[in-house]
């Protein structure tokens, strides 16, 4: 089988693995203990927490601190429901293309937070001038993620940042990174946001392991309550094992970032080269700013849920979507908000560190005949 479905779930990279299972043999203590067990326990840690802020250009946590979570999407919903309880009722302002790590999030804040819904050009990018109208000095929360789950268009953090400042001083600004680690340069800094969530099974991390980088300062009201770990933001005993597999896959992630991008640009070409190959009118869901790892594209009266079931049933496993729903599927948002049509499907491939080249051009051959045959060319 050829996986190219990385953006989903990635395969736990080996020395993670070992790093992991060497932390859970030998610093097994409560990290919160004062004896010697638990100070083992909290240098794994703090290192791993200097991984992380390293990657997300805060070496020293200078800017802010990271909340530990159990991956992307109690980060995003500790971020958006934490900031606008801690502020009071007020608007929220989310992006058409966010996962529902933020929207489902948002839709239990009720009555008091109304939602205003921020759109995205035909190109997937979030329109900065329509998102600033949404924005009054009422405004308690903007969230918008930086890498597209489903496009992979990288999306303007900073300028929609500093259109928040200017009309809501007092908005908190939350980026969902998700997707982003590992793939595109991050600098927290240069992004001016106030929280940053990030997971560790997209770069070859384990599942169930997160972080929430929070600017110092920025209240957050917990999801939960406990005995006070992590500034009370997120209370329970730490995951030293699940932090010290995030930290390591960070780590190599961003050492391996450079050649991983020049050759994931190689097997997109390969692959939107076999979509003109297939004669079908075809195009590319992220035509400007784009994510290396993540190719999408969409066909002509071609079955979304089809493609993708004869794609597995020929060894190359991806996912896909359709801007219309389908029995027993739901439609894609992203995908109707940059108006695709109902008659297109949508295909998305998506490279792990450990794609190969040869995977990639098999994959690529094969998308080329499925699609032609399912369109009828």
């Amino acid at each position: 089988m050829i996986y190219l479905d990385n953006a989903a779930s990635t395969r736990v990279d080996d020395a993670v693995i070992a790093r992991m299972a060497e932390v859970m043999r030998a610093d097994y203590g409560n990290p919160s203990a004062a004896h010697p067990f638990g100070a083992a326990a909290r240098r794994r840690i703090a290192t791993a927490r200097g991984q992380v802020l390293a990657a997300l250009g805060d070496p020293d946590g200078a800017a802010g601190e990271l909340v530990w979570t159990s991956g992307g999407t109690e980060g995003n919903a500790l971020a958006v429901l934490g900031a606008a309880r801690a502020a009071g009722p007020g608007a929220v302002v989310v992006s058409a293309l966010e996962h529902p790590a933020v929207a489902a999030s948002v839709a239990l804040l009720g009555d008091g937070w109304p939602v205003r819904v921020a759109p995205v050009t035909p190109d997937g990018v979030v329109d900065v001038a329509a998102t600033a109208a949404l924005i009054d000095p009422a405004t308690r929360v903007l969230a918008v993620m930086l890498v597209s789950n489903e496009l992979g268009t990288v999306q303007p953090i900073a300028a929609l940042a500093a259109a928040a400042r200017a009309r809501a001083p007092g908005c908190h600004v939350h980026c969902d990174a998700t997707q982003a680690l590992g793939k595109v340069a991050i600098d927290v800094g240069a992004l001016d946001v106030d929280s940053l969530g990030v997971a560790g099974h997209k770069l070859h991390g384990p599942k169930g392991s997160g972080a929430l980088w929070l600017r110092h300062g920025r209240a957050l009201a917990p999801l939960w309550g406990g005995g006070g770990q992590q500034g009370g933001r997120r209370p329970g005993t730490q995951d030293a094992p699940g932090a010290a597999g995030l930290g390591l896959a960070t780590e190599r992630a961003i050492a391996a970032m450079p050649a991983a991008t020049e050759r994931w640009q190689g097997f997109a070409a390969t692959l939107h080269a076999a979509a003109a190959a297939s004669g079908v009118p075809w195009r590319s869901l992220a035509p400007g700013p784009r994510a290396p790892h993540v190719v999408s594209l969409a066909f002509a009266k071609v079955s979304a849920d089809a493609l993708r079931e004869v794609m597995a049933s020929r060894g190359v496993i991806v996912s896909s979507g359709s801007a219309c729903a389908t029995p027993g599927a739901k439609p894609s948002g992203s995908l109707a908000a940059i108006g695709l049509p109902a008659t297109w499907g949508m295909v998305r491939l998506s490279f792990g560190l450990d794609t190969q080249a040869d995977e990639v051009a098999t994959a690529a051959a094969i998308l080329r005949d499925v699609v032609r045959d399912l369109a009828g060319a």
